[in-house]
């Protein structure tokens, strides 16, 4: 991990916000924040669950710090707090991606 040996706390750390990037529905949340903020209710409808649903898993990013909240009246809106998610996210998808054109290929050779 760049040539650092990092402490059992920093690695604790480290695998918790990997945890919390594991729910499928927690990414799709993020990914429709990625353009802007959104209520709750617009989230409902992007990530097409449940409000409590929602609500659940806002409430975890927002501990973890990777989403913000705003209240206007009754209206509670959710945006993104640590751009540096997407980075992560892009590396992951990059990597992903080289996987599955290696697949394909050793597949496609025979």
């Amino acid at each position: 991990m760049n040539g650092k040996n990092l402490s059992t706390d920093a690695l604790e750390m480290i695998a918790n916000r990997f945890k919390i990037l594991s729910e499928p529905l927690r990414l799709r949340i993020l990914q429709s924040l990625q353009h802007g903020e959104k209520s709750v209710n617009e989230l409902t409808e992007a990530v097409e669950t449940s409000q409590p649903n929602v609500s659940k898993h806002l409430k975890i990013l927002q501990t973890a710090g990777l989403v913000k909240r705003r209240q206007t009246g009754n209206t509670v809106y959710y945006a993104i707090a640590d751009g540096s998610i997407f980075t992560l996210c892009e590396l992951v998808c990059d990597s992903l991606e080289t996987r599955l054109k290696n697949q394909a290929q050793i597949f496609s050779s025979n």
